[in-house]
């Protein structure tokens, strides 16, 4: 279960702002808020502000995501959302706006049409069959080409040839940039948020 530092609320909290990035940050293990089930041509993103799940767009091309797709809350990357995680490997659907504990195992570069957009890779963190998988090196050379051919291509009917994949980073790597938005988000974002209660009792906190 998900461990938020509120008191029981009459009001549903925004766990985009709420909810610790790590479950626990000596194993890699963070919290995501699933905003894509594996298998679908549908982007749905997180509303920041509210932390609703809205349809983004109907993708162009019949080229559907092959791995589960989130959001770690209280990050903050360079494009201007919270910085994305695809879980991969993932045996059954999960659900759209539900949370998940996933452990990091690799990080991608992505330039999206000029954009920096990158994106942590982990796998279910109490999913037993990915216990021996700690890195990406793990999950052999052809998933690297699957994830590339798909980031690089699932555009193509609408922007063709804008979106660049510009390599695979370690853990350890990708820890240090994870980081990086933890504090861009305390920086850059967590000073505009309302300081007043959405339900008014400014003691649920």
């Amino acid at each position: 279960m998900a461990n938020v530092n509120l008191k029981p609320s009459k009001c549903m909290p925004n766990l985009i702002h709420v909810l610790d990035p790590y479950a626990n940050e000596e194993e890699r293990i963070l919290n995501v808020i699933i905003e894509i089930n594996s298998m679908t041509v549908n982007k749905y993103e997180l509303i920041t502000e509210t932390g609703h799940l809205k349809l983004d767009r109907v993708g162009y091309s019949s080229l559907a995501y092959p791995f589960a797709y989130g959001a770690i809350p209280m990050t903050w990357d360079e494009d201007g959302d919270p910085l994305d995680v695809e879980i991969v490997n993932v045996t059954e659907p999960l659900v759209p706006g539900s949370v998940a504990e996933a452990r990091m195992i690799g990080y991608m570069r992505f330039n999206d049409g000029g954009e920096v957009d990158d994106k942590v890779i982990a796998v279910l963190s109490d999913d037993k069959r990915m216990d021996h998988i700690k890195t990406i090196e793990d999950l052999g050379e052809h998933f690297k080409k699957e994830t590339q051919y798909y980031w690089e291509h699932y555009k193509d009917l609408k922007k063709p040839g804008t979106c660049k994949v510009e390599g695979f980073l370690t853990v350890e790597e990708g820890k240090k940039i994870l980081d990086e938005c933890i504090k861009r988000y305390k920086t850059d974002y967590a000073p505009k948020l309302a300081k007043d209660c959405c339900c008014g009792d400014c003691d649920c906190k």
